[in-house]
């Protein structure tokens, strides 16, 4: 997650409150949608960007996970996602999210 990214994150937390922000990400590769999901819950561990050493505990999702994908509209999800699904490895970025969920998260639904 670059860091112009980290410092809307923790500037919208800081406004909205933890407990009303979620977080979606689209990342191609579980390792990679882990790191960002890290980040918005543990802290940068980069130790680079405005969240390093932040540990905000905010929900966060991949936009591929099934209780995710069901809020959308079928036809928008089919459109503008399906097509980059078909080539992920769905069942890793899950698998990645809900362990980063699992340790991290402050607010479980």
């Amino acid at each position: 997650m670059d860091l112009e990214n980290q410092k809307r994150v923790k500037e919208f937390t800081e406004q909205y409150g933890a407990e009303n922000i979620v977080v979606l990400l689209g990342a191609a590769e579980g390792e990679a949608a882990g790191l960002a999901a890290e980040t918005v819950t543990n802290g940068d561990p980069t130790f680079a960007g405005p969240l390093a050493g932040v540990s905000l505990g905010l929900r966060v999702y991949h936009v591929c996970e099934p209780e995710v994908k069901a809020e959308f509209d079928e036809a928008v999800y089919d459109e503008q996602v399906s097509m980059m699904e078909m080539v992920l490895d769905v069942d890793d970025i899950i698998s990645e999210m809900s362990d980063i969920r699992n340790q991290f998260c402050a607010f479980k639904d």
